[in-house]
């Protein structure tokens, strides 16, 4: 019976893994790394396990306790904007959780199949002519959060040449999705959209900058790939996923208020800009796609009803 290790388990990529895992995978036995049990609740189906993965110790008791087939790790301090305030930490936690999982394989002497999921924030400030991005875009990251992801690609590719460690490397775009906690555009608009339907904010919905666009993916599609690069990826790859379009905040934005049940006034608010912000990315995910067969399925005006739908629940 294959045995997978979940980084992350509880966050909101996690959980859409474990459901999709569930699906494609019935017979697999699915373990979940959490930081602690109190703030994530049983998911049926998965055993869930404690553990900072900061602590070199517990981590390799983790892996020795479960000595998984196959290892997805999403766990990460995952927001660009909360990054610029807590850069180190952001390094630290998104850098070092990383290699304690390799060094564990290595001192286990176990080697497992290993997603790790990268970011497209790494490519950072791309020029319009070198559009769309593929993987040999070089990096050039614009803030802590990128930095951190870029290193973690890196590190993956050495682990990969220097200890033969079955390691693919997931670069998603932007993905959005119900579930997602706020600090993201989609979210933080949907949210303020549900709380001004009920009354409990007037009906004006502060944005920062609506001009950037983004390569918006489901995250039930970014799953669906993840599952299928470790069934059909190449160790030591890097692959894109994405849907090859960008869409404006101001699009994202506009979609939002036309689904809304009340008038809604737009208000920018100077305090939502960020020190360093693309202009426009899109990517190629053709590497992707010859390697799995992965097309996107859901639209992205689905996923912002979806989204919206989550947080009235909420509201």
């Amino acid at each position: 019976m294959t045995r997978i290790l979940i980084t992350g388990a509880g966050g909101f990529v996690g959980k859409h893994l474990i459901r999709q895992l569930q699906s494609s995978q019935p017979s697999a036995s699915l373990y979940g790394i959490v930081l602690n049990k109190v703030d994530n609740p049983e998911i049926g189906g998965v055993e869930m396990l404690a553990a900072d993965l900061l602590d070199s110790q517990r981590v390799h008791e983790v892996m020795e306790t479960v000595k998984p087939d196959a290892i997805y790790h999403l766990a990460a301090q995952s927001s660009p904007r909360l990054s610029f305030q807590i850069p180190a930490e952001t390094l630290q936690n998104n850098l070092l959780s990383q290699l304690n999982l390799f060094q564990s394989c290595l001192t286990l002497n176990i080697k497992p199949n290993i997603l790790i999921v990268g970011s497209a924030d790494a490519y950072g400030m791309v020029k319009p002519e070198s559009l769309p991005v593929t993987e040999q875009t070089p990096f050039r990251p614009s803030n802590p959060y990128a930095v951190s992801k870029a290193a973690q690609d890196l590190l993956g590719l050495q682990y990969f040449l220097s200890h033969k460690l079955p390691i693919l490397r997931a670069r998603p775009f932007n993905h959005i999705g119900p579930g997602q906690r706020q600090g993201f555009v989609a979210t933080d608009f949907a949210s303020q959209v549900a709380r001004i339907e009920v009354g409990l904010q007037e009906p004006i919905l502060t944005v920062g900058n609506l001009t950037a666009k983004r390569d918006f993916t489901d995250v039930r599609d970014v799953v669906r790939a993840y599952d299928l690069l470790m069934q059909f990826g190449t160790p030591g790859e890097a692959y894109n996923i994405c849907t090859g379009h960008s869409h404006s905040i101001q699009y994202l934005m506009e979609t939002l208020i036309k689904l809304s049940r009340v008038p809604i006034e737009v208000r920018v608010d100077q305090a939502r800009m960020l020190p360093a912000d693309i202009p426009d990315i899109r990517g190629d995910s053709t590497q992707l796609r010859q390697a799995t067969g992965w097309e996107p399925t859901i639209p992205f005006e689905r996923s912002l009803n979806d989204i919206l739908d989550d947080w009235r629940k909420q509201t």
